[in-house]
């Protein structure tokens, strides 16, 4: 804002006539004034061993320097520490190429260490071999006893076979032909029996051969030429030949009473085919 001045003493000064001062000269003069230049950041900041980029930035915050002056500062810094880190590298390449050469002693350190190994690696070998020896082990206990296992399969079913045989013996007694026959029961049971018939009945026979059957696969399942199986044969052969004399005698019964019988003749020939016995009834067919 400009200010009314008396001009000097010595000149006749109208009543009207005053002088205008700027008083904005002062502060323009100021404003001109040249400001300080920032001095270059101190190397000794960035090596402190918890040096914090962001905390440190904020530290400049009174720093009379631009933004963009301080982005050169530091990329002709960054510069700076590339041009010597190479210098120091490309200075020091060959001792570090001839470093190696140059390390001398350590040579008992070196040996104990291999030593170490060695007899590390001995102890491995070593319970590698044991862990061998026990598979080994294990796997022959292990053939052993499915060996067992299998044998006390087999004496199970020796014993089985020698069961089913002495039942079926004593039903082959009890179902021969004869007046005194125990299956009248069962005949009266089966429709197509014939009246007055004296053999045992389609229905009693059928349950003799599947038994028989039964008992001669268990006997192919242990093996026909082990000495049990063959023990058993001609006990095996003799069952068979009974229940073949049963079903002859049915037969024969059956084709006497022509028309009446040819139900229970084919049950019969159902049998003797179950028996593999076919020919056996044809033979007593073309008997008299």
């Amino acid at each position: 804002m400009s200010t009314l001045a008396p001009l000097s003493s010595n000149r006749p000064v109208s009543s009207r006539s005053f002088a205008l001062v700027s008083s904005s000269s002062s502060s323009d003069s100021e404003d001109d004034a040249p400001l300080p230049f920032p001095t270059a950041l101190p190397r000794s900041d960035f090596l402190v061993p918890d040096f914090d980029p962001a905390e440190y930035l904020s530290s400049l915050a009174n720093r009379h320097q631009t933004l963009e002056d301080l982005r050169s500062d530091l990329r002709e810094r960054s510069a700076a520490i590339s041009t010597e880190l190479l210098e120091l590298v490309n200075s020091n390449y060959t001792s570090f190429l001839s470093l190696g050469d140059e390390l001398k002693g350590g040579e008992e350190k070196v040996e104990d260490v291999r030593v170490a190994l060695l007899g590390f690696r001995r102890a491995v070998e070593e319970i590698k071999g044991r862990v061998r020896e026990r598979g080994s082990e294990v796997a022959g206990l292990n053939q052993d006893l499915s060996s067992v296992r299998g044998e006390i399969e087999t004496g199970r079913k020796m014993l089985e076979l020698d069961e089913r045989i002495s039942t079926l013996e004593g039903r082959l007694a009890i179902g021969s032909i004869g007046p005194d026959s125990d299956d009248s029961d069962e005949d009266d049971e089966d429709g197509d029996e014939l009246d007055g018939a004296v053999g045992s009945s389609s229905a009693k026979l059928a349950q003799l051969a599947n038994e028989y059957v039964t008992i001669d696969e268990l006997a192919d399942d242990i093996g026909r030429d082990t000495p049990f199986v063959r023990k058993m044969e001609e006990r095996l052969i003799r069952c068979r030949n009974t229940v073949l004399l049963d079903l002859g005698a049915a037969l024969k019964e059956a084709k006497q009473a022509g028309g009446k019988g040819q139900a229970k003749l084919l049950k019969l020939m159902g049998i003797y085919s179950l028996l593999d016995a076919q020919a056996e009834a044809v033979k007593t067919l073309k008997s008299k």
